[in-house]
């Protein structure tokens, strides 16, 4: 067992017998985009063939949720099973993790809080994403209550997520995140920040609609008593 050299912040970081990726960073980027874009392809053409008359809204919706599930259950779920044995990984999830390391070597040290984190939302948050796709493709009542509570689990673990990496950095000095701005930025913001606007966007959406439909309740309630 090796405790090798590699290009991770903080540079003491012990990662086991790292190996540098095989592949271009281009290449890397380039299949990960076709995957999503077949992904979303395919599940778009499956919304309309089976409910063609889905509001445009919705069927944007069912994209974003059936994406989520997909990178939670998959991609996420590559490095729970795999967290222990990243450094040398060369097959294409392994390199992608390594990449995006760059910005938070915890995903190389099988850190505690990203570990559990990510376990809880491949076995949980994940699947949901799922149920909430189904549940707006058959417009099912259950839609807004689970859309909450994924929403809500989202903004909750993108939070922590930042937090923790932040504090142990202001306070503790241990960056996770190289010091090259693209890092910070295009992986480690940009690439989370979007599980914090999107969620409070779609929980704003049910708080909306489940509010709405509380108050046609109660208008009705009150109307049934002076009948």
């Amino acid at each position: 067992m090796d405790i090798s050299r590699h290009p991770y912040y903080p540079v003491d970081a012990r990662i086991i017998d790292y190996a540098s990726n095989e592949a271009s960073v281009l290449g890397l980027i380039a299949t990960a985009s076709m995957d999503c874009s077949a992904l979303l392809g395919a599940t778009l053409l499956l919304s309309i063939w089976v409910q063609p008359k889905l509001r445009k809204a919705d069927r944007i919706a069912i994209l974003w949720f059936v994406l989520s599930g997909t990178l939670h259950c998959f991609f996420e779920g590559y490095f729970m099973i795999n967290h222990s044995r990243m450094g040398p990984a060369q097959d294409f999830f392994g390199q992608l993790w390594k990449e995006y390391a760059l910005s938070d070597s915890r995903y190389l040290t099988s850190d505690t809080l990203v570990l559990c984190m990510e376990t809880i939302t491949v076995v949980l948050w994940g699947p949901l994403c799922f149920a909430v796709a189904y549940a707006i493709l058959s417009d099912h009542s259950l839609r807004h209550p689970l859309q909450i509570i994924v929403c809500v689990a989202h903004l909750y673990g993108d939070t922590l997520y930042f937090a923790t990496s932040m504090y142990d950095d202001h306070v503790h000095q241990r960056p996770y995140c190289r010091p090259e701005l693209f890092y910070f930025w295009v992986y480690y913001f940009g690439m989370n920040f979007i599980w914090i606007v999107v969620p409070g966007i779609y929980l704003y959406q049910s708080m909306k609609t489940i509010s709405r439909a509380m108050k046609q309740v109660d208008n009705t309630s009150q109307s049934r008593k002076f009948q």
